[in-house]
């Protein structure tokens, strides 16, 4: 019996003792196994790409778009009615002032131009016959050959007499005239369109429609709307002679096509309107062009460029670089030396071409994000990947 009892309590030590080192064994396993995982590496630095800011020789100028207009036009109208009896002219040439076009039925008209001609030389006649016998009854009135009433009677009908002639007259004047629009006549120098009415066509004094459009094409206008706040900015340049000019008072334009071709012709700016369109703030300047060849027609849609002259060191910002905060204020993302990101507001002039003229806020030297800016921070220490100015304006 007590040997029983010797062996059950060295075999209790001995699972007791073994519970133990178990525990042991593996916290120490546990441990090593902590010891032996790496910490994960920091996050690499985002590859941004990055342009060097450094001043450029650029010419300003100013774009605005505009449409073309006639400088002269004349829509052909009737005069008065009647039936075309020829067409004078071929669709699409150049007419002259005075060169006739169509031609009315003239037999009505010169009638009554004929039949007016003897009224008033009835009237005339009416009137001499008067004249002479008021000559006459003023001699007889003082010795009382004859009455003062018959007097006054005869001096009566050769005052409505004189009056019937000068109505005659008038009458004869609105045939004359009537004759001549049975002539209709080009009232410009011009080229001529096509035309729907022909021959045997019956046409009325005054219609809606215009029977020919006479358009004179050199020169030919250039309108431009222009934001009131530049139209004034261009007023200050040309006088301080910043602008290129044609003349001693007036801006050089030259207009770029639809097609993106240059048109070869310089104009110059001439007027603007008196009053700004309080809706829009812009006001409609107007250019005129040379156009020997008839290239520009009216109705084109144009853009004018005008010449501001050359800033030997400007300083341009892509545009994809610019951002605006809650205030609407530009700004950019630069990178310092040890390449960490920071906020520049700048000022900008104007656009050129695909970038920002950049007015201050900005120095040559500074180091500006035009990629991955939605990836970075301001802080934020970045790789940055610097590109050619060329590279991005091409792109």
């Amino acid at each position: 019996m007590a040997v029983y009892n010797l062996s059950y309590r060295s075999v209790s030590a001995f699972r007791k003792s073994w519970g133990y080192n178990s525990l042991a064994l593996l916290a120490g396993v546990a441990l090593l196994s902590g010891c032996q995982k790496k910490a994960s590496p920091p996050p690499k630095p985002q590859t941004v790409d990055v342009i060097k800011m450094h001043p450029q020789q650029i010419t300003l100028e100013t774009s605005l778009p505009g449409r073309t207009s006639a400088f002269e036009q004349s829509e052909i109208r009737p005069q008065v009615d009647g039936v075309i009896v020829s067409r004078n002219f071929e669709q699409g040439k150049d007419v002259k002032a005075g060169q006739q076009l169509y031609q009315i039925y003239l037999p009505p008209y010169q009638a009554a131009y004929d039949q007016a001609k003897g009224k008033l030389m009835e009237a005339k006649a009416t009137a001499a016959r008067a004249e002479a016998q008021l000559k006459r009854y003023r001699h007889l009135v003082g010795p009382r050959a004859v009455s003062q009433q018959e007097f006054d009677n005869t001096l009566a009908a050769a005052r409505e007499a004189e009056a019937q002639v000068v109505q005659a007259k008038a009458a004869l004047e609105t045939a004359a005239v009537n004759v001549r629009y049975t002539h209709v006549l080009s009232p410009i120098d011009g080229r001529i369109g096509r035309t729907l009415y022909t021959e045997g066509t019956l046409v009325t004094a005054g219609q809606a429609q215009p029977i020919a459009i006479v358009t004179r094409l050199d020169p030919i206008y250039v309108d431009v709307n222009v934001a009131a706040k530049d139209m004034l900015r261009l007023r200050r340049e040309l006088d301080k002679g910043q602008i290129q000019r044609v003349n001693e008072k007036d801006a050089a334009v030259t207009v770029e096509l639809s097609d993106g071709s240059t048109y070869e012709k310089t104009g110059s700016l001439q007027l603007s309107e008196v009053t700004v369109d309080p809706e829009t703030g812009t006001l409609v300047m107007r250019a005129v062009m040379p156009n020997p060849d008839y290239l520009l027609l009216p109705g084109m849609f144009v853009h004018a460029h005008i010449k501001e002259g050359i800033d030997s060191s400007a300083l341009l910002v892509p545009q994809v670089a610019v951002q605006r905060n809650t205030k609407a204020q530009p700004y950019v993302m630069v990178i310092d030396d040890e390449n960490k990101v920071d906020i520049r507001i700048i000022e900008i002039a104007r656009s050129i071409g695909a970038s920002w003229l950049v007015k201050s806020g900005l120095k040559p030297g500074d180091r500006v994000i035009i990629s991955g800016l939605q990836k970075i921070r301001v802080g934020a220490k970045v790789a940055p990947h610097f590109v050619d100015f060329k590279e991005v304006e091409a792109e």
